[in-house]
């Protein structure tokens, strides 16, 4: 800071030659003490750390606004969607994410309108190996904690998928979801046949 100072002392008084603003420069360059100096300093730090919050604040609502279109309904149709392709993986991922969302009634409402629970059911039928058929179950599970949504799980012909859903020795979740969701079905005066 000192070192600009100077710099901007010398060019000033090569471009004016002039004695009395000369004079005047060098009191007024004299008045200032070391404690003056820290404190401009300290002030041009603030400024400077105040730009750059307000830079990354700027650039951090600009990134958050390009994924916000990517929430919502929006999102949960592009799971239901991942559950289309032939992949295991995505099935698994949108499985997974549609479980994430079933988080109250409207949002498993919303999952069965669009055609998730059918996709769910028709993903846990053809599945060939035991973390998809883990991941379908554990979502209808989180859909069937609404009885509306249970009732549309029921229609679309869950209890007979399910219950031949193969049992797995290495994955005992299975098992516990297959059980939780024919208990459900059970509690809400479902047939399910033993």
């Amino acid at each position: 800071m000192r070192k600009l100072a100077a710099q901007l002392a010398t060019y000033y008084s090569r471009r004016n030659p002039n004695p009395v603003r000369k004079n005047l420069q060098s009191r007024n360059a004299s008045s200032f003490t070391r404690k003056d100096e820290i404190e401009m300093e300290q002030e041009a730090e603030r400024k400077i750390g105040l730009l750059l919050k307000v830079l990354f604040a700027g650039t951090a609502t600009i990134i958050a606004y390009q994924f916000f279109p990517y929430m919502g309904d929006n999102l949960i149709q592009q799971s239901v969607s991942l559950l289309h392709v032939k992949d295991p993986l995505f099935k698994r991922m949108g499985a997974s994410r549609l479980a994430r969302f079933a988080i109250d009634d409207e949002r498993r409402m919303k999952i069965v309108e669009i055609g998730g629970a059918k996709e769910l059911l028709n993903m846990l039928e053809v599945a060939k190996d035991d973390r998809t058929r883990m991941e379908a179950l554990k979502a209808l599970s989180a859909l069937s904690h609404s009885d509306q949504a249970s009732g549309a799980l029921h229609n679309a012909g869950a209890i007979p998928i399910i219950r031949s859903t193969p049992d797995s020795s290495q994955e005992a979740e299975i098992e516990k979801y297959k059980s939780s969701l024919l208990k459900r079905f059970q509690d809400l005066k479902y047939d399910v046949p033993s």
